[in-house]
């Protein structure tokens, strides 16, 4: 019988049973579902009638982490505990898949990878299921391949991400600075910044404008607008809201010598007949149009999204294959989106890499005056700590 790994859930919340239900499914075969832990009675009542009677459940964390039943643990809870249940799978030897973000700023997210140089063998993930998308892994091989010059302006609109008041009065831990940490940036854009930086690289400055509640009766953000600069000169713009009730996702990468856009379920490809730079010195023409033409792009057609990625987590656990996208990964978004917050808090242009502990001591400050606490056994973000509540 081939192997299997006993797999754990940390939060049975809505992601933690989307996972739940693909691996009693069979979705996943590597695994079996051996453990779920979560503090809220109501969920694991609920998850016994509509997932699985044969896990067992725990009301604490550690106490599955302990318990010896599992060999591989995905941490699905609110995002300040990321990190701190990550570490504790490390130093038990358990291999772990955190769900996004890595944590809510760059110092827990730097901790949890310094942990994980400690236990090599601990095959350690992050749930980047966008990064399994056919067209965004054909951007980015476009992007680096070299045969279009350098990237001069990135630009991405993500205002699909609409939510509408009652998705934040559906848990008293969302949209709040205490709970959840920050906003869209946070909770939805995580994807998008993570995939920004994969295909394009990191830039080397942000400045952002923010609107905290604009279109709802919340706390932290809902309309970011956020200008970067990057190392060779090239300038992008990310825009973002849950405030859009038909919004758009378009991500577009201008470059010497093409253009290359996703958008709609599509990726268009635009190649110049020759570099710009090249054409801009040698053409007569005082509105010449650059000469251009649109190559078909082709693709494996494949997005297995989050099964992809805990079937590749299973493959690197069991036959030393790649993972989607290594847990350590995960700070480099995370930076972004702290940079982009700091940048609206202080409003100034943030270079990188930021100054974590002037982040802190800002978001500290957005906590502390937080008006709505979450319920629970709730600290700030003191990752020694406990939090409870579900994604």
């Amino acid at each position: 019988m081939d192997k299997k790994i006993n797999l754990g859930i940390i939060g049975i919340g809505n992601m933690g049973s989307g996972h739940a239900r693909n691996i009693v499914g069979g979705k996943c075969p590597d695994f079996v579902l051996k453990a779920v832990a979560d503090i809220n009675p109501e969920r694991v009542q609920w998850a016994k009638e509509e997932i699985t009677s044969d896990a067992v459940y725990f009301d604490d964390a550690i106490k599955m982490l302990d318990s010896g039943l599992i060999e591989a643990c995905m941490i699905c809870v609110p995002h300040y505990d990321h990190p701190r249940y990550a570490i504790e799978c490390m130093k038990r030897g358990i291999h772990v898949m955190v769900e996004k973000p890595a944590g809510v700023y760059t110092k827990q997210a730097r901790e949890m990878n310094e942990e994980a140089k400690k236990h090599p063998d601990v095959v350690f993930g992050m749930m980047f299921n966008q990064r399994t998308n056919c067209l965004y892994r054909k951007m980015r091989e476009l992007v680096q391949s070299g045969k279009y010059g350098r990237i001069r302006r990135t630009n991405w609109i993500i205002t699909d991400w609409y939510r509408p008041q009652a998705y934040y009065d559906s848990g008293n831990w969302r949209a709040t600075w205490s709970g959840e940490g920050g906003g869209v940036l946070l909770n939805q854009c995580p994807h998008q910044l993570d995939l920004w930086q994969w295909i394009c690289g990191m830039p080397v400055s942000v400045e952002s404008r923010m609107k905290f509640g604009q279109w709802h009766d919340i706390e932290v953000e809902d309309d970011v607008t956020t200008y970067v600069e990057y190392e060779n000169g090239a300038t992008g713009v990310f825009v973002t809201t849950t405030g859009d009730a038909h919004g758009t996702n378009r991500f577009e990468v201008q470059m010497d010598s093409a253009k290359i856009v996703v958008e709609n379920g599509k990726i268009t490809l635009l190649e110049f007949d020759m570099p710009e730079p090249e054409w801009s010195a040698t053409n007569q023409k005082p509105f010449g149009t650059m000469p251009a033409h649109e190559v078909p792009v082709e693709t494996d057609g494949l997005n297995p999204q989050h099964i992809g990625v805990v079937n590749a987590w299973g493959g690197a656990i069991l036959r030393g294959e790649k993972l989607v996208a290594s847990g350590e990964e995960g700070i480099r978004g995370l930076e972004l989106s702290n940079a982009m917050h700091l940048s609206a808090f202080l409003g100034k242009k943030i270079t990188l890499p930021i100054d974590e502990d002037l982040y802190y001591e800002e978001l500290m400050k957005k906590v502390k005056a937080s008006t709505r606490k979450p319920s629970g056994r709730v600290v700030y973000a003191d990752t020694s700590k406990t939090y409870g509540g579900n994604k």
